[in-house]
């Protein structure tokens, strides 16, 4: 069998996880007014439910980078998929709110581990230059899943229990975790050229020490912060509040909902990739993250000042093609650390958007029910809301003000050539 057919196997399963991972993000904010039928909660209390995935998301993301950088994507892989697969049936077959949260914290653990594993395959896999590029692509099918979450659940609701659905999506689970034991390979037995190649004194490193030169490493916290902001606020606002808002605050019935979710996930995808590759192709990383961030901010600021009905489709797609600047994190996290901690740097990064989503989305709820004085949600209360997410947008336009340009190759080697001149 040659290099390149494995490739695409061996990637493909770790999309695959992410497809899913993107499915559980998604799928609350489509499914909201079901779950606060079905469970009797406020506000609140659904945003505490829908972030309980992003809080063991968030604390997940360090120790996943360090076990794929130590045991490998496919040990991680395959036991991730094999604990969302249990906690996506138990959140199916929940009788309470609380069971629900359960099973809800065991699908963001499992697969927690999904995005950094693949990251580290792709590393592994391709060229470095390409990196930005697959990565983006990466992102892209992983956007696939949360656009199932969106116009095809809110049509399957109509005709199948939600429910139904979770424990489809945890047997699914299942079965990739099999076929990630059975097929996948964590590197090529020939490292390409131009790929991550990890040196025997790399090898040698404790982990720890690894962890410790990542996290004292200044990039490493750049992309944090572009993660935390830019992110964070995106997640929230399609993850679970975006909906609401145009069910609530504009009237739009729920399938009509899902088609503007569709259209924003749309738009996040192929302006992903655009940025990417036109990142890629001027070897240029700040100057094309600062523009996109700023484009960005602005949406939120169009949004709190007021949007007529008839423009929230082409609103839903300029947020969704502003908001791709957090891809730059992940990258910049990448080239700014030695090429053996690619997957904890990224990991550190990746931290932040999901830390944010997890402050959001309940922070979000408590507002709403706190404007509309517990009645019912209006358009007023939610733009008065989405000040919360400006605010963090902002802090991620502000981060990428401090990335250095690393033209597209891993500047670590230069950082530490300059250190031994002084």
């Amino acid at each position: 069998m040659t290099e390149a057919r494995p490739r695409w196997i061996v990637v493909g399963l770790g999309v695959a996880a992410f497809w899913i991972a993107f499915f559980h993000r998604v799928a609350p904010g489509t499914i909201a007014t079901e779950l606060q039928t079905a469970f009797a909660v406020s506000g609140a209390a659904l945003g505490a439910l829908a972030a309980t995935y992003f809080y063991v998301y968030a604390v997940m993301q360090v120790p996943t980078g360090v076990l794929v950088d130590t045991l490998g994507p496919r040990k991680v892989l395959t036991a991730g998929g094999v604990i969302a697969g249990i906690g996506s049936v138990m959140f199916g077959l929940a009788d309470n709110v609380a069971a629900a949260a359960a099973g809800r914290t065991l699908a963001g653990l499992g697969v927690s581990v999904a995005f950094v594993a693949a990251l580290k395959l792709n590393a592994a896999w391709f060229e470095e230059r390409h990196f930005a590029t697959t990565a983006s692509l990466t992102n892209v099918v992983g956007l696939t899943g949360a656009l199932t979450a969106t116009v095809p659940l809110a049509w399957a609701v109509t005709s199948v229990s939600w429910r139904h659905v979770f424990v489809a999506i945890g047997v699914a689970s299942f079965v990739t975790a099999i076929l990630t034991w059975w097929l996948m390979r964590d590197r090529p037995v020939t490292p390409l050229h131009g790929a991550t190649v990890i040196t025997a004194a790399d090898a040698g490193t404790r982990w720890y020490h690894g962890l410790g030169e990542v996290m004292r490493n200044c990039g490493t916290w750049t992309g944090f912060w572009i993660s935390f902001g830019l992110s964070g606020s995106y997640m929230s606002f399609i993850g679970l509040w975006g909906m609401p808002m145009l069910i609530h605050g504009y009237g739009l019935p729920p399938v009509e909902a899902s088609h503007h979710a569709a259209a924003i996930l749309l738009a996040l995808a192929v302006s992903s990739v655009c940025l990417s590759m036109a990142s890629d192709r001027m070897h240029r990383r700040r100057p094309l993250a600062i523009a996109v961030a700023a484009a960005y901010c602005g949406m939120w600021v169009l949004w709190i000042i007021g949007v007529p009905r008839e423009w929230t489709w082409t609103m839903f797609v300029l947020t969704g093609f502003c908001a791709s600047g957090f891809v730059m994190a992940w990258v910049y996290a990448k080239e700014v650390n030695r090429p053996r901690y690619a997957g904890m740097g990224t990991s550190v990064a990746n931290t932040g958007g999901f830390l944010a989503a997890g402050i959001l989305q309940p922070l979000v709820g408590w507002m709403l029910d706190r404007l509309s004085g517990g009645g019912a949600y209006t358009l007023t209360s939610f733009r008065a809301a989405l000040a919360v997410l400006l605010a963090f947008a902002l802090s991620g336009l502000a981060a990428t003000l401090f990335m250095r340009e690393t033209h597209c190759r891993n500047i670590w080697e230069d950082k530490i050539t300059k250190e031994s001149r002084k």
